[in-house]
């Protein structure tokens, strides 16, 4: 059985067009209000895909149309792909999410011989980040930054605290290209872009040359703009680093993120105890849970699961397990946060009976 559905009676032909057509409306309302120029939606029930649309502009000094393959990055969402990656080498016995990270890295400060590795993928580990409100830290190279992290002071003590860290996916990105003997994103292109389809997935940022990716906008004043100036849609660049790939990397479809969902549902990619303990929350040191599970944002517990992979304040995708849905919405507005609108097209597909979601 697939791990997102439950045996239920599938919604009759006539109420998911129904759904469907209110989803239509609701993100185009959605775009209008938000002032998205593009989006991708595809909605997953049941492991098919029931509604795929594009939306708006790629580009829209050019007025170049989203078309179902323009790619859109979908930055941090990009860790919920490591969370796999990594469960893939605990399946293969090459990781152990309780192990040490000296284990398998060397070279590191002595405060961070003790963080786990579940710990880099919870958020838990208390190491300071890699990247501040400038980049990198140091203003310089990768290799900079990384002599730079290395001398700062932890956060926190190790399993105390939720803090979300750049370091620690860079930091398993190394683990990954270490145990498998390839690179991180080779390793994902062959386990599971190459496995679930994703044909036109790969890897980047505003500054590489990727042929038919989205352009990326925002409404933020730009630095040099007077306090108080006429707000404007201006372009949006950000600089994603190789070394922080496993971070915020991606660029991809709604269609292949849909098609690696159901992927991940139907047990190709890892098996489905490794999917449970993927999106069971992380245990702090108080006992409490903490934000994240392996990867994956957990934004509900219960009665009704919600985990996510959401990034950029552009793109995400929301998984509900116990419903036997999932909704990924991608756009090219920084800003758009498709993670605060898309429980709305959640509500349109949830079952007809039973407690929904809040």
């Amino acid at each position: 059985m697939a791990l997102f559905s439950l045996p239920r009676l599938a919604l009759a032909a006539s109420g998911l067009d129904e759904a469907n057509e209110q989803a239509r409306r609701l993100i185009q309302q959605t775009m209008k209000e938000l002032r998205i120029p593009g989006l991708q939606i595809a909605v997953i029930k049941d492991d098919r895909v029931v509604l795929s649309q594009s939306y708006g502009l790629a580009n829209v000094e050019n007025r170049k149309p989203v078309a179902q393959a323009t790619l859109f990055p979908i930055n941090s969402a990009t860790k919920s792909f490591t969370g796999v990656a990594m469960m893939q080498l605990v399946e293969a016995g090459q990781v152990e999410l309780d192990a040490p990270i000296s284990r398998y890295l060397d070279d590191l400060p002595q405060a961070w011989t003790g963080i786990r590795v579940r710990q880099l993928l919870a958020h838990t580990s208390g190491l300071p980040d890699i990247v501040d409100e400038n980049g990198l830290v140091g203003g310089g190279s990768e290799a900079q930054a990384w002599k730079a992290v290395k001398q700062r002071p932890m956060e926190a003590a190790i399993g105390e605290r939720f803090a979300y860290n750049q370091a620690n996916y860079a930091l398993l990105a190394q683990i990954i290209a270490k145990q498998t003997k390839m690179p991180y994103e080779r390793f994902l292109a062959q386990r599971q872009f190459a496995v679930a389809g994703m044909r036109s997935s790969t890897f980047g940022d505003s500054y590489d040359l990727l042929a038919d990716a989205a352009t990326m906008y925002s409404y933020f004043p730009r630095k040099t703009d007077a306090q108080g100036g006429a707000e404007r849609l201006s372009h949006w660049f950000y600089d994603m680093p190789r070394g922080l790939w496993a971070g915020g990397g991606i660029q991809t479809t709604a269609d292949e993120v849909a098609g690696w969902l159901i992927a991940l549902s139907k047990g190709r990619l890892i098996g489905a105890a490794h999917v449970r303990g993927m999106w069971t929350p992380e245990k702090l040191n108080s006992g409490a849970d903490g934000s994240w599970a392996a990867g994956w944002p957990v934004l509900q517990s219960s009665p009704h699961r919600q985990v996510a992979g959401i990034g950029g304040a552009r793109a995400a995708f929301v998984v509900y397990p116990d419903d036997g849905l999932a909704i990924v919405v991608l756009t090219n507005l920084v800003g758009a946060n498709p993670e605060r609108f898309i429980p709305k097209i959640a509500a349109l597909y949830q079952p007809l009976q039973g407690e929904r979601p809040h």
